[in-house]
């Protein structure tokens, strides 16, 4: 089983930054890859961003340019900056993680990211 810690959620006024922490532990903590996923109200969960242990990312076309995921392994932990932040980015903000190139992945209990003037 995997736990996630999420931090760093808040609201934000257009333009601005954030980030997000997500700490992993238990006892298959070492995770393959890891990234964030958002959900809008009313909308489904997209995949935001994802990082492997060997250093390969995935960015949603919306999102690239303004954000940056990082992770430090020896923590477990991953990170998703978040820079030039539009109203549209407003969503619960989902860690995840997976132990292996393939199977399930353990989901955090979310963030919201709220960005409003």
């Amino acid at each position: 089983q995997v736990q996630f810690v999420e931090s760093g959620g808040g609201l934000v006024q257009p333009g601005g930054s954030l980030r997000l922490s997500c700490a992993a532990s238990g006892s298959n903590s070492r995770l393959y890859i890891m990234g964030w996923s958002r959900q809008a109200s009313g909308k489904q969960r997209e995949l935001v961003a994802s990082l492997t242990s060997g250093g390969s990312t995935y960015y949603v076309d919306s999102v690239k340019g303004r954000f940056t995921i990082s992770r430090d392994n020896a923590k477990n932990t991953v990170y998703l900056q978040m820079a030039t932040l539009k109203p549209e980015d407003t969503a619960v903000y989902y860690c995840f993680g997976r132990p292996g190139l393939v199977g399930v992945n353990y989901w955090g209990k979310g963030t919201l990211v709220t960005v409003s003037s």
